[in-house]
């Protein structure tokens, strides 16, 4: 299953979930991720955090849905606020789109342990999706069944 993570600049939190899925994701989750006015770069401290966790960071990159087309994904995540409300381009159809809100760790002010804390707290909350999505086995799932099975992961109780 082919999931695209968005966020408006494609820094932190859907670089993250690219990353996470990725390696978690048991070779049935491909994800990849992208943003609709990328910063061009990954936050330093996302890098640093997934490294910190054994996950590997080879090859993220800050980059335009754009640079995408071509690369049809099964579902569409949006995991901040502005990208849920922004519109899609128009390659992703009639992809499923859902919206994981997460709280964006590189915004935080405050000491460098709140930092690491928020970043460790939002890794550890995809961790957990992913564990569930593979649980579900959301990659055996189409159209409103598998909208209605992300939709859920994002509203349980964590």
């Amino acid at each position: 299953m082919k999931l695209l993570f968005i966020c408006t600049h494609n820094r932190c939190r859907s670089i993250l979930s690219e990353a996470i899925t990725n390696h978690y994701g048991q070779g049935r989750l491909e994800a990849r991720s992208a943003g609709s006015q990328p910063s061009g770069e990954v936050h330093p401290l996302s890098l640093q955090f997934l490294a910190e966790q054994g996950i590997p960071t080879d090859g993220l990159a800050s980059k335009s849905w754009d640079d995408l087309d071509g690369w049809t994904p099964d579902a569409v995540i949006t995991v901040c606020d502005s990208a849920a409300g922004e519109a899609c381009p128009i390659w992703l159809n009639d992809t499923v789109k859902v919206h994981w809100g997460l709280s964006d760790p590189s915004k935080l002010e405050g000491s460098d342990a709140h930092k690491a804390e928020a970043f460790r707290q939002t890794i550890g909350k995809i961790k957990h999706r992913v564990e569930r999505m593979l649980g579900a086995r959301v990659d055996e799932q189409r159209g409103n069944k598998l909208r209605e099975a992300l939709t859920g992961l994002s509203t349980e109780e964590e």
